[in-house]
């Protein structure tokens, strides 16, 4: 039984990548530079940088329930964030634990479409997720292609079809989805959709020029968790994400990390305390 912590603890169960920019590493700066204490559970190893992916180590499922338990059994975790699940085996035993140790929040950012298009889970890995975790989650954070594949539809092209897409999204069960923009040709701005039961809270940001955004999916649903566990009511924490996550774009470019697409700054004022 874990002792209770003041410490807003977040565990983010995800692949790692091994040049730091997205995946468990981002999840640990996001959770870190928010005002939380970060514990991992490691569902796959990537071979990749900033250039791209160029290989991919599963990890067994008992071995990822065993890093679960030794988690849920010792740490008092607040949140849970959840990122890239590689099968219907190991999606189905994530949720199976998270049914057991019910943690206070839980945010699902499902990783299922890779920048070419190309999809990253099977469709009965797809149909595992919607069926076991998805209806679990406090808020899924679906880009513009997981979203369409989530819901069997045609990527949108522009704002009215992303709002088309609210009842069948709502259909799935999550408390509430953060659908995400950014993949809209837009110039000038980015808009992301917070579905709630009953309302639709538009959230736009001035577009950042820059080619250094790798792991902005995975800080954005981080640091939401984040700051659920810091209490934050939802729309407020999914806020203050998405403020921490555009200065982090912003700040990007200062790094310089890589030949190809860098990471986004998490540390880019120290700790972040939203306004």
């Amino acid at each position: 039984m874990p002792i209770s912590s003041n410490t807003p603890i977040t565990l983010t169960i995800a692949g790692s990548d091994s040049g730091g920019g997205a995946g468990i590493q981002a999840d640990i700066k996001a959770i870190s530079a928010t005002g939380g204490y970060a514990c991992s559970v490691i569902t796959a190893l990537t071979a990749q940088n900033t250039q791209g992916v160029s290989g991919i180590q599963a990890i067994d499922p008992a071995f990822v329930e065993q890093q679960l338990d030794a988690v849920f059994t010792d740490l008092d975790v607040k949140a849970v964030k959840i990122g890239m699940l590689s099968d219907a085996n190991i999606i189905r035993m994530v949720a199976s634990k998270l049914r057991q140790y019910q943690p206070r929040f839980l945010v699902v950012d499902p990783v299922m479409v890779a920048t070419s298009g190309d999809l990253l889970l099977e469709q009965d890995a797809i149909s595992t997720l919607k069926d076991e975790l998805l209806p679990l989650a406090d808020v899924i954070t679906p880009n513009l292609p997981e979203a369409a594949a989530l819901i069997s539809s045609r990527l949108p092209e522009n704002e009215q079809q992303m709002a088309d897409m609210i009842s069948a999204l709502r259909a799935i069960g999550s408390r509430s989805i953060l659908l995400k923009g950014g993949h809209l040709e837009n110039d000038t701005s980015s808009t992301d959709l917070l579905i709630l039961e009953n309302d639709v809270v538009r959230m736009s940001t001035p577009r950042i020029a820059t080619r250094n955004t790798h792991g902005t999916g995975c800080t954005l649903s981080a640091a939401t968790a984040s700051f659920l566990a810091q209490a934050y009511p939802l729309e407020e924490a999914v806020k203050h994400a998405k403020t921490y996550i555009t200065k982090a774009i912003e700040n990007a470019d200062a790094l310089q990390i890589g030949a190809g697409h860098g990471p986004v700054n998490h540390f880019f004022a120290g700790h972040f305390k939203p306004e």
